[in-house]
């Protein structure tokens, strides 16, 4: 099952400062706006209403940690069942080219074709040891410049010699600090990465306005994954990380950073969340295929990076049977649906959601 790789980054002119500018979130452009200016207000005034309810942590614990893929009130973990249908819908399912494209598992065995499965691995380290290594950054303005807890033991998407995104994950389970870095390589001056950001799973603080992480849209890596573990227990309660052709250059909230190639507003920004529609017949399904489709329906995919069409991502796992991949490859991206998820955002700079 030959993959493949994602694109990073955007082929454009643009510099890296002007990648760096901070971009104002956008729902719509000003056609649309207009348009659906009845809808805006009853939604609003719904917001407006709600209060922020506590909510109870569901999701299973990363194995090997007392750590959680950060709290529950998370925009990750959001139910997104409910929220209206994005007016750019059609428009973003169109640039995507859904009517022809079936969702891909960036994920699962590699048939040899390269010496771990596919997907994106995660390194638990265990030592209570600070962090000692330290890191040159391409994007070194927005990168966290901090130690980080990279060896030779540290999993590498692709294994050590591979091409692509070469991302590192890794998780403190003391500190329940997780470290992501880009084009992650060890030279003989030391290590190296595109760029690197670190977050607290504890908590909900988001990176800087404009800030780009491991991934383009300035997100989280890990909470986006899917992973064997949350199959076999039936319950997978976070969106997950997927990638388009193109994307516009602007962002939504939660995301931080854009790395589009146009302002077209028919092409879906970095942050746009989409959901597996409703009335979606999962029944010919396995059942632990029917895990994942639940939780499209409920908390949907988001777009995190540049790269093929409707490619969406797992951990690297050897237990990803052959089976569960293809099945997910017979699902067609037409059955998605963008929606609006600005009634979700608490503050502008937490990832707090509304429930």
């Amino acid at each position: 099952m030959k993959q493949m790789r994602p694109v990073r980054r955007p082929v454009a002119a643009a510099s890296v400062a002007a990648l760096a500018i901070a971009a104002t979130p956008i729902v719509a452009s000003a056609a649309s706006a207009a348009g659906s200016g009845e809808f805006r207000a009853a939604s609003s005034d719904l917001a407006v209403a709600r209060v922020l309810q506590p909510t109870k942590p569901t999701s299973k614990k990363l194995p090997g940690t007392k750590c959680r893929a950060f709290p529950a009130s998370n925009a990750w973990h959001a139910d997104i069942s409910g929220l209206p249908v994005h007016p750019r819908s059609a428009q973003w399912l169109a640039s995507t080219d859904a009517d022809s494209t079936n969702l891909h598992p960036d994920f699962g065995p590699s048939f040899g074709e390269q010496p771990v499965p596919y997907g994106i691995p995660i390194t638990i380290v265990k030592s209570k040891k600070k962090p000692t290594k330290k890191v040159r950054f391409g994007y070194a303005d927005e990168s966290d410049n901090v130690r980080y807890p990279l060896s030779r033991a540290t999993k590498i998407e692709g294994g050590w010699n591979a091409g692509g995104d070469r991302h590192a994950i890794v998780v403190k389970a003391k500190t329940c600090k997780l470290y992501e870095t880009w084009d992650t390589h060890l030279t003989g001056s030391g290590w190296y990465a595109g760029s690197g950001a670190v977050w607290s799973l504890k908590s909900n603080k988001l990176r800087p306005s404009g800030w780009t992480s491991a991934d383009a849209a300035g997100l989280p890596i890990l909470p986006g994954l899917l992973r064997w573990d949350e199959i076999t227990s039936g319950k997978v309660d976070h969106a997950i990380r997927f990638t388009v052709s193109e994307t516009q250059n602007s962002y939504l909230w939660p995301a931080r950073h854009r790395a589009g190639s146009t302002d077209n507003a028919a092409v879906p920004p970095m942050g746009a969340r989409f959901r597996l529609k409703s009335s979606f017949n999962i029944a010919g399904y396995s059942a632990r295929a029917q895990v994942v489709l639940r939780a499209m329906k409920q908390y949907g995919l988001v777009v995190a990076d540049n790269g093929s069409n409707w490619f969406f991502q797992g951990t690297s796992d050897s237990r990803w049977p052959d089976g569960i991949i293809s099945e997910l490859k017979n699902v067609p991206a037409n059955g998605f649906e963008a929606v609006d998820a600005s009634d979700l955002q608490v503050s502008a700079n937490s990832a707090r959601a509304r429930r």
